[in-house]
């Protein structure tokens, strides 16, 4: 049975030992405790968007929008889905506000809701390439 002493050992961190006793001074560098927890508000409901996009069908689906509008069927085509899946997956998307639509008759075509959804696709290829 591992203890918590164990952990640390293993981890080298000593237990019960602050990484905080520099700032109890008043050194330069203090953290604005308070200041910090007020902007987390800005990140709420980000890692929504994240979920949403960890799934490599929708990431592929959001790429593909990325180059242009498609329909459906087209997606279908492309990722080798069935239709009801596509639509399930347009739908998630949809309701993050990441892919929007426009009817031409009975088609439906759609493309990425805006030109940030673009930016965030484009600077998560560039990380992915720079590790390789």
């Amino acid at each position: 049975m591992s203890t918590a002493l164990d952990v640390d050992a293993k981890t080298n961190i000593e237990p019960d030992i602050g990484c905080c006793d520099a700032h109890e001074d008043g050194a330069e560098g203090d953290v604005d405790i308070p200041a910090l927890r007020s902007r987390l508000d800005e990140v709420a409901g980000l890692s929504e968007t994240f979920k949403v996009l960890s799934d490599e069908t929708r990431a592929a689906l959001v790429h593909l929008l990325s180059i242009q509008e498609l329909c459906v069927c087209d997606i279908a085509e492309v990722l080798g889905l069935s239709l009801p899946a596509v639509s399930h997956h347009l739908r998630l998307l949809k309701a993050m506000r990441l892919v929007k639509h426009r009817r031409r008759g009975k088609q439906v075509f759609y493309s990425l809701d805006d030109h940030h959804i673009v930016g965030l696709i484009r600077l998560a290829q560039e990380h992915h390439q720079e590790g390789r």
